[in-house]
């Protein structure tokens, strides 16, 4: 990928691919149905041009409130190959949040699923630079309301832009280095920030993580649990498979152990992605094995994986479940177990093309195993930064190393292991306590499903620990018999101080869990 010569993630996923003789290919499945890779071509120029009927330029912003279905492909690809800016949000946002993010990217257009076409109007009185939305659905009978509700904002259905005409459009003249999209951060310390990436990007996890630790095969087919409009569900279920003539599995549907389960046994995937948090519900949900019988391995991202839960899902569902860590900065995996290496309970060894380095409070690079530093990553699908926050930009990127805010050790035969975010670290009694380590011990308690820990101030002002659980089904938490299990098993000043008993943990779209949520109830209590 030379910077200086025409390049386009669009053509090299989908142009590509049928030039290369595999139109008739699958590319997705949705609701039962193929979707071949001509008709997603097909369905890409019909948007670009739909994109020039609407008179947008290059650079413009799409936001996108879209569900895991065709049309979040064909938007997504159809803005790429056109030299917009694609910027996927999180289906789970209320619209006060979509509002204040489609403000602040500048958005000329939205599109929307049909659930979503209620944000418009907020969006209208919030987003004024938002001329157009568009409603993925073939009519607007989907209970739009008065056109004055808009403003000036013009309404379409998807399925009447761009079908006036069959030529076909040049992609952009974009190259390597050009700006491609945006993706918000999931706020996991507050207000989400637009990761901005280049069209190098998606190629380049391709050929890194898909290629090196997946081993990804054109035979291969996709369900991932993360959906599409996050960095980990983009590469799952749309860069990897595109990427190798494979296909994926759409699903628009809010994820579910029974649901989900449902699917792999009438998909029959071969890779499976998920969150720690739900290879844990997967397991209280008592799926059975055969459900798993097509899947050749499991991955997970989003939160360090205890290795009581790898090791009982990998036993149970007969085959490995590698983990890793990625970042929206960083688009997808860049440390990560493989099939012929991997210790559970770390998040495994650099993946190739990646360099990771472990740096003290004072910038020196951390040589000795097991001290402790804070992550850096360098490597090919590094973002160039944050849309319009300059401070933060260069807190983070410096020098093309990204420095992550995770607190990692590495141990001598360079697997690196999750201690906590470098705000989430624990101070008690004057010792440094890592939150996943107490974490990973409470949750192979047999009445625990997850655990989240955090610090508190006592009545004294002195920092302690405290643990946030959710209980497996039909199971109660009995303080006493927490408590005796983290003394057989930790030291006495890493044990928590309180427990407190939730049905759910607090987690952004990625599924990582927001401890500034469980410190901020803690503080009004």
């Amino acid at each position: 990928m030379e910077d200086a010569l025409s390049y386009n993630a669009a053509v090299w996923l989908v142009d590509r691919q049928v030039a290369d003789g595999n139109g008739a290919r699958t590319a997705f499945r949705f609701r039962g149905e193929s979707i071949t890779y001509a008709h997603v071509l097909d369905d890409v120029l019909r948007i670009q041009r739909a994109i020039q009927e609407l008179g947008l330029d290059a650079g413009d912003r799409v936001a996108m409130v879209a569900l895991d279905e065709p049309g979040f492909v064909s938007w997504f690809l159809g803005s790429l190959r056109a030299g917009l800016v694609p910027v996927p949000l999180s289906t789970m946002l209320k619209a006060a949040d979509i509002v204040a993010i489609v403000a602040d990217a500048g958005a000329r257009v939205v599109v929307v699923s049909e659930p979503f076409v209620a944000h418009l109007a907020a969006i209208a009185q919030g987003a004024p630079t938002v001329t157009d939305a568009i409603v993925l659905a073939d009519s607007l009978s989907a209970a739009a309301p008065d056109a004055d509700t808009y403003g000036a904002i013009r309404m379409h259905a998807d399925g009447t832009l761009g079908r006036s005409g069959t030529n076909v459009p040049d992609p952009a003249p974009t190259t390597a280095s050009s700006l491609a999209f945006w993706l918000y951060s999931s706020g996991t310390t507050g207000t989400p920030k637009g990761v901005m990436h280049r069209h190098r990007s998606l190629q380049a996890t391709a050929e890194t993580y898909a290629s090196s630790v997946l081993g990804f095969r054109s035979d291969d087919r996709v369900l991932s649990v993360a959906k599409l409009f996050f960095a980990f569900g983009l590469g799952n279920s749309l860069t990897f498979p595109l990427s190798a003539g494979a296909n994926a599995v759409l699903n628009p549907d809010p994820p579910t152990p029974a649901a989900i389960a449902q699917l792999l046994e009438t998909e029959r995937p071969t890779l499976f992605f998920s969150s720690p948090g739900f290879i844990a519900a997967i397991l209280d949900a008592d799926i059975a094995p055969e459900v798993f019988s097509s899947v050749r391995l499991t991955a997970t991202a989003g939160e360090a994986l205890p290795a009581d839960l790898a090791r009982r899902f990998a036993e149970r569902y007969g085959h490995p479940v590698l983990d890793g860590l990625g970042t929206s900065e960083a688009l997808h995996i860049f440390l990560s177990n493989r099939i012929d290496a991997q210790r559970d309970g770390t998040s495994g060894r650099p993946v190739e093309g990646y360099e990771i380095e472990l740096r003290d409070d004072a910038g020196a690079v951390v040589t000795e195993p097991e001290q402790p530093g804070f992550l850096h990553v360098r490597g090919p699908s590094i973002a160039d930064g944050y849309w319009g926050r300059p401070e933060a930009t260069t807190d983070a990127f410096r020098d093309g190393w990204l420095r992550t805010g995770d607190v990692y050790v590495c141990s001598d035969d360079g697997f690196y292991r999750f201690l906590g975010r470098n705000n989430d670290m624990i101070k008690a009694g004057g010792i440094w306590v890592s939150p996943a380590e107490v974490e990973s011990v409470l949750i192979e308690h047999p009445d625990v499903l997850e655990a989240a820990v955090v610090g508190a101030r006592n009545a004294e002002g002195l920092e302690t620990t405290v643990a946030f659980v959710v209980p497996r089904a039909g199971h109660t938490i009995d303080d006493s018999s927490i408590d005796a299990h983290c003394r057989e098993r930790m030291a006495t000043f890493k044990r928590p101080r309180r427990l407190v008993v939730v049905d759910a943990l607090p987690k952004t779209a990625t599924g990582k869990v927001q401890r500034f949520a469980l410190r901020r109830s803690l503080e009004s209590d």
